[in-house]
């Protein structure tokens, strides 16, 4: 592929992408949604965070689920899952979980 085209390719990303989002911009100030909606949209980023994260950790290679003490990937998430239950702070649950990975997988060896 050739600069040019390179370029091209970036800039028509960059169009459709205006043209998509540019309408709810111009008009999020005039369109009130029911309480129900705004209500049920506030679970969104959960839903779609738990979408991604779940099979990461549950399928961390190919094949079955992997529900054991071997997957670091799971023993990260768990502790990561009772620090912010037990403190509600991001940057001690991001951290403690991010220690205890790889401290399982420096302990299991993979």
């Amino acid at each position: 592929m050739s600069e040019l085209e390179i370029a091209l390719m970036i800039g028509g990303m960059a169009v459709i992408n205006l043209a998509i989002r540019w309408p709810v911009y111009l008009f999020a100030d005039h369109v009130r949604f029911p309480p129900l909606v705004e209500r049920a949209l506030a679970f969104v980023p959960v839903a779609v965070l738990t979408a991604i994260i779940v099979p990461a950790v549950l399928y961390p290679s190919e094949g079955d689920i992997q529900l054991t003490w071997r997957n670091p990937y799971l023993v990260g998430a768990v502790v990561a899952a009772v620090v912010s239950w037990k403190w509600q702070k991001l940057m001690p649950t991001i951290l403690i979980g991010m220690a205890a990975f790889f401290l399982a997988r420096w302990l299991i060896g993979a």
